[in-house]
Parts: C-alpha cells; structure tokens; sequence
C-alpha cells in the first residue's frame, strides 16, 4: 500500500463481505474486518516492551479499515491523547496536530504557563507567606488571652460595685467614682483593642497583598491559558469525505456556541478518519476498543469495543462524516405504537410493557414516537396519561402511567419513598463472582460523555442493587436485579463494573459490547392503587 500507515491483514480476508455502509461511530456493532484489525493491533501493541505498563493502566485504541486507490484493504490503528509521552508512533497514525512537538507553540506557551505556576506555587508556599500567617495567628491568640483577661477584671469590678452598693449606704461623690471606675475600665478595654485591631491589620494587609499578587497571576494563568486553547483549537484543522475543512474550535462554536473540551481532536476517530483523508484512503469501517484495566469509576473491559464519546468527538465526526454513506443510527429506528402492549388499565392508572428503543417521554427527536404519545393515542378522547416513572430508551418492559393528577401524585410518592417494588431480569456476558448479593456503589453523570455515568464514592448519589443468579448458559447468567434505589443506568453500571459483578449486561454499548438490543427488562412491578390503596403486582415475561 501506499502508506507506511497502512497494515495489511495478517490473515485471508478475501471471503469477507465488505460493508455496505461505513460505521456509524457512536452506535455501532463492529464489522469483523474491524474486529480481526483490532486484534492485531492488540497483539502488537501488548507485545512493546515499552508501552507495557501504561497500556496495563488502560487506553482506547482504534482501528480503521481502508482502501486505497489501487483497491486494496488494509487498516490504520491509533490511540487516543498520548503514548509514552509522545504524540507520533510508527505504527499509529499521526496527531493531527502535535501538541509535544518540541519547538511547537504549545510548548512554548505551556513554558510560559508553567513559569507562572511555579510563581504561584513559591508565593502560597513561601518561608515569608507562613511566617506572616503564623505571626498572625500567634497574635491573635495573643491578642484574645489580654482581651479575655480585661474582661474577666471588669466582670469582677462589676460584683464588687454593686456588692457595695448593696452592703454600704454612698455618698454622691462615691458612686460618681464607682460609675468613673466602669468607665474608665470600658475606656481602658476599647483602647486596647483599638490597639490590638491596628497591629492585626497591618499583618493582615501584609497578607492580603500577597494573596492579591497570587490571584492576579492565577487571573493571568487563566487567561493564557484560554488564549492558548483557542488558538490550539484553531490550528486542529479537520477534513471530511468532501475535500471541505473547518477547525475545530469553528465547529464547537457553529454548533454548541462555545469552546471545545480539553483533548478534543485527540481520540482515535477523528485521527484515524484525518489520515485516511489527507492520503486519499477510502474510509470502510471503524472500531475503538479498549486495552488494560477500567478507569477509576468508569466502566472500560479490556478488549470491549465502544462508541466515540459525544463532548469531544460527536461534534467532529459530524462533520468529518460528510461525504461517506454512513449506517443509520440503530436508537433513530424506533418502535411503532402496535408494539406497545397494555398490561392493566382502570380510570385512574394504565400499565403497558414498552418495547426496546422506545424512549418513555418526549426526547429531542421530536419526530420520534415516545411511549407516552403511544398510550395518550390508545386512550379515549378526553383521557390522557401522565408521567410516574421512566426506563431506560434501551430497556423494556413495564411501565405505569397515570390518567388523573391525584393519582399521578400518589403514585410518585410511593416511587420517592420506594415503597414500590420493580424487579429486573438481565443477561450478563460473563459470571458473576457470586450467586445472589448487594451492589451499593454511588453514580454521578460523566460531565464529558453523557449519558454514561460513573462511580464516585465522594461525590456520586446513593446507589443500591440486590442481584440473585437464576441460571447460568454457557458463558452467559440469567439474573434478577432488584434496584432498591432509581439512578440513571444504575443496573448497567452495577453489572458491568469491577467493583459491581464485572459482567456487563449483553448488548450494552455504553459499558459493554453492542450487539442487536440491550438484554435487560424491567419485568415485575407492585405498587398499592392511588386511590384503592389496594395491592397490586403486575408481571412481563420476555
């Protein structure tokens, strides 16, 4: 091939069918093209010596499978951010700009940057800073015991006053000289504070002169820092299948009116799509997968394939797409009405099984039907449902709407007091390490990929699972999830993460692999009737 950055297939790949259609990079099952390329590239990048120990800490890699202008298949690997501090690899293809090129702008701005972080540092840490602060504190200290003291003698002046003025029979002139004592003691106290005040602002001033230095080279660090962004972000021009080119920080601003995150233009997407681009490649399929041990809080498997993330490379690839026949997003295909099938239904409550795909509530798409416009259409004129509760757009099964707002009410209320019960049935890819048990692992959103979410044990939400096993297939489990708490993606995440089962539901693409739905289904639901207060338990089995 053409390309020094171009592999060739290790293996036969002549009798594979070529996909029609290129990847469509945030929803995606990986072509098998895609998936012999990542094994190779998996194979030769475990086998680097030098890479060892930062690959076993994890990293996304990603592979797309090209031809070229002779026809031939081969593939482009890459990596996302950095590899071994460096930006340009033999065997990855290229940044598309190198942020660690040594005489580059960055470098020289981030010097300047760091010149002021070091200045900051010596002043906050400085032998003058903490001599200031600890003669301050000392003073004060000081300053409150003499204070303290004033107080106490004139408390005791004061008893013995009016112990006289109880016991003696005085003159004028000898309570005149009493009052004069009290005031002179008052006189006495306001000086010595006054005085006391004086020196403790002259230290505090000191202090304040320092912070204020400190705060105006942070304003400055901020604003260099900003600066030095957007000109970055000016200089990661992008191509798309068209011959058209945009920066990025053009693309964030046309679209979401402000800056690009950090490190967007650094995953492999969009460097793997850059350099088929630049080197007239012919862009087939595409995969990111991920290599070494889950981050901190998120859910990574070790050779898990996963979509592009959407704060950083969503805008992008939208643009980058341009010009290439690309699959339908799988989430755009939503279930019609006939799919939905009503459970029970009385004058104050309606419960329906809703299928896979079907969001429960009106989203952004608003050409696509939710479950509630579904019940509303099945309704009678005159009858309407109202929200209680959601499932997940990829999870089926029951879901209870109300018809009036007192019903509406109750039954939210029993949600938020969890006084209803819900039970679930998954299939795991994998086993988990034990039979039945209790998940408890907070979550938080994921600020730069959402929807996923993440586990943070200081700042995450109250998250709570029970799981029982109800039958093993092969490398596969049948379990029962009972959340005893409602956070977004909670069973997913209790599933699929290390400290959870580290068994991620079957056909997640979010925490595990892709494939035709998402194996999870809300299958029991008991709650008490709004207004009957009567029992009641509703069952789906798929």
């Amino acid at each position: 091939m053409a390309s020094d950055k171009v592999h060739r297939f290790h293996c036969d790949v002549s009798d594979i069918e070529l996909p029609e259609q290129f990847t469509y990079p945030m929803h995606y099952v990986p072509h098998k093209l895609c998936k012999i390329a990542a094994g190779e590239v998996m194979d030769y990048a475990l086998k680097q010596e030098q890479w060892r120990e930062e690959l076993k800490e994890g990293k996304m890699l990603g592979v797309l499978v090209v031809k070229d202008i002779d026809n031939t298949l081969g593939y482009l690997a890459a990596y996302s951010g950095n590899l071994a501090h460096t930006g340009e690899h033999e065997y990855f293809v290229p940044h598309i700009y190198n942020l660690l090129k040594p005489q580059g702008m960055f470098r020289i701005e981030e010097e300047r940057i760091s010149a002021i972080n070091h200045q900051i540092e010596s002043l906050e840490n400085s032998p003058h800073k903490k001599a200031l602060q600890s003669l301050l504190d000392s003073t004060r200290q000081e300053h409150e015991l003499i204070e303290s003291e004033l107080r106490r003698n004139m408390e005791d002046a004061k008893h013995a006053r009016d112990a006289r003025r109880k016991r003696d029979s005085l003159s004028p002139e000898q309570e005149e000289a009493l009052i004069k004592e009290s005031q002179h003691q008052k006189a006495e106290l306001r000086r010595v504070k006054k005085r006391h005040r004086s020196i403790t602002v002259h230290l505090e001033q000191q202090l304040n002169d320092l912070d204020a230095t400190i705060l105006e080279l942070k304003a400055k660090r901020k604003a260099m820092s900003e600066e030095l962004q957007k000109k970055l972000f000016k200089l990661f021009v992008i191509k798309n299948a068209r011959g058209e080119s945009c920066d990025v920080a053009t693309i964030f601003e046309r679209r979401l009116n402000r800056m690009p995150p950090g490190g967007t233009g650094e995953c492999c997407a969009p460097k793997l799509l850059q350099y088929a681009y630049n080197n007239s490649l012919k862009p087939m399929c595409m995969a990111e997968f991920w290599v070494g041990q889950s981050p901190q809080g998120e859910v990574r498997h070790h050779g898990h394939y996963y979509p592009a993330c959407r704060s950083k490379c969503l805008p992008l690839l939208e643009f980058m797409l341009q010009g290439l026949d690309v699959e339908n997003d799988p989430l755009s295909t939503i279930p019609g009405i006939d799919e939905v099938k009503v459970i029970y239904e009385d004058q104050f409550l309606i419960v329906v099984d809703k299928p896979a795909g079907m969001l429960t509530v009106p989203g952004k798409d608003e050409q696509a039907t939710s479950l509630l416009e579904a019940v509303c259409d099945m309704l009678p004129e005159g009858e309407s449902a109202l929200e209680v509760h959601r499932l997940d757009q990829a999870t089926s099964g029951l879901v209870v709407f109300a018809k009036t707002h007192e019903a509406q009410r109750h039954l939210r209320q029993q949600f938020e007091e969890r006084k209803v019960r819900k039970t679930y049935v998954a299939l795991l890819d994998g086993t988990p390490p034990e039979e039945k048990g209790v998940i408890a692992l907070p979550l938080r959103p994921d600020i730069d990929d959402r929807p996923r979410q993440v586990v943070d044990m200081e700042n995450g939400k109250q998250a709570i699972t029970e799981f029982r096993v109800l039958e093993h297939r092969n490398d596969k489990t049948l379990v029962e999830f009972t959340p005893l708490t409602g956070r977004t993606h909670q069973l997913r995440v209790h599933a699929s993460h290390p400290q959870g089962l580290n068994c991620p539901i079957s056909g997640d693409m979010l925490y595990g692999t892709a494939s035709s739905r998402l194996f999870l289904h809300a299958q029991t639901l008991c709650f008490s009737h709004p207004i009957t207060n009567e029992p009641m338990s509703f069952s789906s089995n798929k």
